[in-house]
């Protein structure tokens, strides 16, 4: 049986493409630019044009597949829905789907729509410590409004439970709050990478409007930007608390925070250093 996996170069989407080859199972890709997917994708991965925001373009992709898994991003709320009718049409018959944050019309579409479904809500991602990358390099330092705990979780993880459900029987109607094995401030996160970077990094807070305007200032709509910040000003319990999914559904620990950092590090070196 093959699966169909939409934000397949994403920051889930290729780990759950890798952890389905992994498994020896057949993986379809859906990718607006195919070539330059093959680059970023394992072999053995096919290889189809298209995007899920269209779902015109995706007949092809999804003619013959079993099985689906998308990822809720920007665009997808108005033709989600349709996306899901099409794809039930076709044949699929399990579906998993990483939310968009809140439970919009592509997740009720999916609980709605006949078949076998897993909703997978991870709460932060390790992977947003990456937007730290350029201050680090530049300035030493990591300017952010606010210090809460985050339960952030490792991609792969959720890479690793959505091929799990996609693949094993019991997940079904599940819907799976994902966690890291620990909560950490911005402050400790700085800490672990400091340790590893053999340097000290500067924690500088800025303003709530502060954070605003330069998340404006890379092309983020206001609202978007507004969203976003708020979050980090009132996280809710399910982003601060741990939940032991991942190793309930997995069968082994969730990956930490310490083992995300020994997997990037290097992108964090000032540019001198890391030629």
């Amino acid at each position: 049986m093959t699966t169909l996996v939409t934000g397949a170069t994403g920051n889930t989407g290729r780990h759950v493409v890798a952890e389905l080859l992994r498994k020896g199972e057949r993986v379809r890709a859906l990718t607006r630019d195919p070539e330059a997917a093959a680059e970023k994708l394992p072999p053995g991965v096919e290889l189809v044009a298209g995007t899920h925001t269209e779902p015109d373009t995706m007949l092809a992709a999804l003619g013959g597949a079993s099985r689906l898994h998308i990822t809720v991003t920007a665009g997808l709320a108005q033709v989600g829905p349709e996306l899901v009718r099409r794809a039930v049409d076709a044949g699929v018959r399990r579906i998993t789907v990483v939310w968009g944050g809140a439970v919009g019309p592509v997740e009720q579409a999916v609980a709605e729509s006949g078949v076998e479904w897993t909703r997978l809500e991870p709460q932060e991602f390790m992977s947003n410590t990456l937007t730290w990358v350029d201050s680090i390099r530049a300035d030493g330092e990591v300017r952010e409004p606010y210090d809460f705990p985050s339960a952030l979780v490792h991609e792969a993880d959720i890479g690793a439970v959505a091929a799990t459900a996609l693949l094993e029987a019991g997940h079904s109607g599940r819907v799976y709050n994902l966690t890291g094995p620990r909560a950490l401030t911005a402050s400790e996160r700085l800490r672990i990478l400091s340790d590893a970077l053999g340097r000290e990094i500067a924690f500088t807070r800025i303003t709530h409007e502060q954070a605003i305007e330069r998340l404006v200032a890379t092309g983020v709509p206001r609202a978007d930007a507004e969203y976003v910040v708020g979050w980090y000003a009132a996280p809710t319990s399910d982003s601060t608390t741990v939940d032991d999914t991942v190793a309930r559904v997995l069968g082994r620990p969730a990956r930490t925070f310490e083992q995300w950092v020994a997997e990037h590090v290097d992108r964090f070196r000032d540019a001198a250093l890391s030629r």
